[in-house]
């Protein structure tokens, strides 16, 4: 431009989001028509008012590139954000209205999911809190930054520092709308540059608060406590949007941190169960987990993890079982190196008896469905008996009792399979009561037999969840006598030290791959049972029986459910 082009005017416009003032000055006569650009962040303690965020941006006099301005409005307006959305630190503490509005967005937004999750620690939770998906969602974002501002904000602290990566764009919200400086944790330093773990500007002596999405045992907290102090940083409170209530406030507190939480979990299930967004078994179930899964007690510094428990030996766990026939399962484990059970779900009484054959030398569990053949008599039995003495396995009728105690005698003592006199192992529901198991045990106690529970099921779908399978564990406790252990999906997940470690579990629906059938059977790998989910015994059925070769396909499940459990140790 030149001289007389030069225009002779003064705007101003306000970035709502961020709360920046961007202001264009005239210039001298020898600076030309520039003029000069300045960014100043405005002190949040200062008089900045809503109606002044507010105020529309002044015309600025009719210069050269006036059309291209117009033109730039005209295509940016469908674009631009409602103007009246005013900075976070203008805006009043949220209300008990909006602080459950904002729980339901989360649960809209699939923030926090409800089923089975394996955790970082290897334990199979039946809730799983993602908050990585609103960075999608900027009002949220924004919510979620006032919430945890408003919990915090009576702390002393100069600056802050997000824990990466999931916190980092919540912190960055926080800093942008009430004006405090941020430094950024590298989670892995470079080997090049200026090598720094601590980005960003500050001085020695300064205090950080920390910002982290959730916390369970506050591992991820302390990773990030020691690089900040070994930068001469101070560190005294940690703020998060969800407490999930594991332990982690008092292990953050014996650390010499205080934690803020906008949440506790219990507190944002109350809000999602008043709304019908979960079920009251499903928050049920939630608590159990929660009480049965407190975490140890980690230590400040990189290495921070929360132990695992120790996993017994089948060897080990042999003679503390209070069931006989438990007992010997277990060293039959050992001595054949196999936890492997094969699903007889064949049409045949011959067809049982030859898989029975095939497959007995890699299994420590036959498990039958014998009222599915046409035909049964003594002569069946013997063969089947003459069998397991042979291959030296159990067996395991799956009979899945479920009458009242009077009924439940005679089925399994009487009738046309008397199935008292020839399983070593046979099953019940708990529906009718713990009075099913003083019927059963009359009967197969003196015989030396042994009872599982079904605590857990793996199709889709089924009820034996929650209170049910509290109810199960209880009952199998008051009679570890006859009640041998349990068929299960996730035993990890029940409240530790509560298990006795004679009991077995034992479960269903195993494959070496994963994956579901058109009726709703849910199916695990030996690894994500044994490893994962805490069982001790793996029930194949089809994956076996359907193979071209039987016993090379009860080989190979042998050898990977012995591979996972061994590395499980």
């Amino acid at each position: 431009t030149d001289q007389q082009h030069k225009p002779d005017y003064k705007f101003e416009r306000q970035v709502m989001r961020v709360g920046f003032r961007q202001t264009r000055t005239p210039s001298t006569a020898r600076q030309g028509a520039s003029g000069s650009l300045k960014l100043t962040a405005p002190s949040f303690n200062s008089s900045v008012t809503a109606s002044a965020l507010n105020r529309p941006i002044s015309a600025p006099r009719m210069g050269p590139f006036s059309p291209l301005r117009k033109l730039a409005g005209a295509v940016a307006r469908p674009f631009r954000r409602d103007s009246t959305v005013t900075s976070a630190a203008v805006r009043d503490p949220m209300t008990e209205a909006e602080i459950e509005s904002l729980v339901l967005k989360l649960d809209e937004i699939e923030a926090v999911k409800f089923g089975e999750f394996k955790l970082k620690s290897g334990l199979i939770s039946p809730v799983y809190v993602d908050l990585r998906v609103i960075v999608s969602y900027p009002e949220i974002l924004e919510e979620v930054s006032r919430m945890m501002w408003g919990t915090v904000k009576s702390a002393k602290f100069d600056i802050m520092c997000g824990v990466p990566y999931t916190a980092l764009p919540i912190a960055t919200c926080m800093s942008l709308g009430f004006g405090v400086p941020m430094v950024m944790r590298r989670k892995e330093v470079k080997d090049y540059g200026t090598k720094k773990a601590i980005e960003g500007a500050f001085k020695s002596g300064q205090t950080c608060l920390i910002v982290e999405d959730l916390v369970t045992s506050g591992a991820s907290v302390l990773e990030t406590v020691d690089p900040l102090q070994e930068v001469g940083l101070k560190v005294t409170d940690v703020v998060v949007l969800i407490d999930r209530e594991q332990g982690g406030e008092a292990h953050l507190e014996r650390n010499g941190l205080k934690l803020h939480a906008a949440f506790k979990l219990s507190k944002l299930l109350s809000v999602l169960v008043k709304h019908g967004k979960v079920t009251k078994e499903v928050s049920n179930s939630v608590h159990a987990f929660i009480s049965a899964n407190q975490t140890s007690v980690p230590n400040a510094g990189p290495s921070a993890v929360v132990a695992k428990p120790k996993r017994l030996r089948y060897e080990e766990r042999a003679p503390l079982a209070k069931n006989a026939l438990a007992r010997q399962c277990l060293e039959l484990m050992v001595r054949k190196k196999s936890n492997l059970s094969v699903a007889a779900d064949v049409d045949t009484a011959e067809e049982m008896l030859l898989l029975a054959d095939q497959v007995g030398p890699h299994i420590v569990v036959f498990k039958t469905h014998v009222d599915i053949f046409d035909k049964w008599d003594d002569t069946i039995v013997a063969r089947l008996q003459a069998l397991a003495k042979k291959h030296d396995f159990l067996i395991f009728e799956d009979r899945k009792f479920a009458d009242i105690g009077n009924t439940v005698v005679s089925q399994y003592a009487r009738g046309i399979y008397k199935i008292a006199e020839w399983s070593h192992i046979t099953n019940a529901h708990l529906v009718p009561g713990p009075g099913i198991i003083d019927g059963l045990k009359s009967v197969g106690l003196p015989k030396g037999r042994g009872l599982l529970l079904l605590a857990e099921m793996s199709s889709k779908g089924n009820l034996a969840t929650g209170e049910y399978t509290a109810a199960v564990i209880q009952a199998a406790l008051d009679h570890q006598d006859f009640v041998m252990g349990f068929i299960s999906i996730s035993p990890a997940t029940w409240a530790a030290g509560l298990m006795p470690p004679g009991m077995i579990h034992m479960t269903p629906g195993v494959q070496l791959q994963k994956g579901g059938d058109a009726l709703g059977q849910q199916y695990n790998t030996p690894t994500d049972v044994l490893g994962v989910r805490g069982s001790d015994v793996i029930i194949v059925g089809r994956g076996i029986i359907k193979a071209a070769d039987p016993a090379a396909a009860a080989a190979e499940y042998q050898k990977a459910g012995w591979t996972a459990y061994e590395a499980s140790l």
